[in-house]
């Protein structure tokens, strides 16, 4: 049995404090103690797909895996931050990892840390190596791994994919990446190989990132140009082509509830990872996938992650497509680093109140601060929260029933709502069945 200081929890908050600095981008200790774990020595699933981009990772990854797995493929998904559980990230065969094989994990990474001349991690790094670790024993069909920040010097990257997919480019992670979209489409392609095919899931991204791709002899698989996606009022028609070049069209294609030119990036990417498509088979997965806090509904709630003016445009156009009869209230929470003007005034057109709510950390924006972004552009502040889960206790007892709420800005925003109300169903549960043994 282990003991205590072996627990997950206890492993995060290890984790947390062993690094000085929680983002430091570079591959070189990575490498290192990836080689030591022996990660790269042979490949830890049959065919590897990397995911990165600015907004669309989250849902090209959820409808990758669904897709591998409704055509019998065994897959392995590495995803971050996570919502309310660290074990969300990783998931095999469609479930979440359980403690043990994480805390597995991360024994091994830090066997291998500390041999020899001792490396020192990020969480994110260690929570990387972690992952790879466990899905290297698993050996799945399809492994799926989603960039945390960046792509060229991400810790996903220490491994080759056998497909890249760049979902989207727009100006993210200042701090870390600039405001430079070329700049930032570079760091972002850094995840291709030479000769293996990259998919390209936008129409509009900067020039360099194909340049990359030609420039390592990588074949390009571009929006509107190898792959298509066609609404009509039946569903969704995607024309692609499988890794030999042949023509691949998919008819009556259901409405994911998740962007589109994600799911048509998912499907081309599937298909150069030689999955033969099954029209039926991809019609149930893209009828049955699900992913917590992207444009997920809970009556008159929906809530979104959505923290950047590109993730906020869609929200809008979303929102307008489904308009209501009473308000539509933004909950709105945003770290200090992020641009809230741009999401604001991407959001205005479709919101008619605005509920700030301040988010802990040391990135943290309170909710004043937002209120002020939302008085200088006169827009109508209904009440202020101390926190997501107060904001969402207050609006519960103010809405209308034709009113709707959209809570987006952060992870921490939807995170903290959605872990209030678990915990408001935990204690209804806890309430019902301590009445039932009386």
């Amino acid at each position: 049995m282990r003991d205590a200081s072996s627990s997950l929890d206890a492993w995060l908050a290890r984790l947390e404090a062993a690094h000085p600095v929680g983002i430091d981008l570079g591959l070189d200790r990575v490498a290192e103690v990836a080689r030591r774990m022996g990660l790269l020595d042979r490949p830890i699933a049959r065919r590897v797909i990397t995911v990165a981009g600015t907004n669309g990772k989250g849902s090209t990854v959820a409808m990758l895996e669904a897709l591998a797995r409704e055509h019998g493929a065994t897959t392995a998904t590495y995803t971050s931050p996570h919502l309310l559980r660290y074990n969300e990230r990783l998931r095999l065969d469609g479930r979440e990892a359980d403690d043990a094989v994480l805390v597995a994990g991360f024994e091994a990474v830090e066997a291998a840390r500390l041999d020899a001349e001792p490396v020192s991690l990020t969480y994110f790094e260690a929570g990387t190596l972690g992952a790879l670790h466990a899905i290297r024993a698993c050996a799945p069909d399809l492994a799926i791994l989603e960039v945390g920040l960046g792509g060229r010097l991400d810790a996903v990257n220490v491994l080759d994919a056998d497909v890249a997919v760049v979902t989207t480019i727009a100006r993210d992670h200042a701090a870390y990446l600039g405001d430079d979209l070329e700049g930032i489409g570079r760091e972002k392609a850094g995840i291709m190989r030479p000769g293996r095919p990259a998919v390209l899931g936008s129409d509009r991204l900067p020039a360099s990132v194909a340049a990359t791709a030609e420039a390592l002899g990588a074949p390009v698989f571009a929006l509107n140009a190898a792959f298509f996606r066609e609404s009509h009022p039946a569903g969704w028609t995607w024309r692609g082509r499988d890794a030999r070049g042949s023509a691949l069209t998919l008819t009556d294609l259901p409405d994911p509830g998740l962007p589109l030119d994600n799911a048509a990036s998912a499907l081309q990417a599937l298909a150069l990872a030689d999955q033969a498509l099954d029209p039926a088979a991809c019609r149930r997965a893209l009828d049955g996938v699900r992913l917590p806090g992207r444009m997920q509904w809970r009556g008159q709630w929906c809530l979104d992650v959505g923290h950047n003016p590109h993730a906020a445009e869609y929200l809008a156009r979303r929102l307008a497509e489904r308009p209501c009869r009473g308000r539509t209230i933004a909950l709105l929470g945003m770290l200090a680093d992020k641009d809230a003007e741009g999401v604001i005034r991407a959001l205005a057109p479709v919101v008619e109140a605005w509920l700030p709510v301040s988010l802990e950390g040391d990135r943290a924006r309170s909710a004043e601060a937002l209120a002020g972004i939302l008085g200088d552009r006169n827009l109508a502040v209904v009440h202020r929260a101390s926190s997501p889960a107060a904001g969402a206790a207050w609006l519960a007892t103010h809405l209308d029933p034709e009113d709707r709420v959209l809570v987006c800005g952060s992870f921490f925003t939807v995170a903290g709502v959605l872990a209030a109300w678990a915990e408001e169903a935990q204690t209804g549960a806890d309430e019902a069945s301590g009445e039932g043994a009386r």
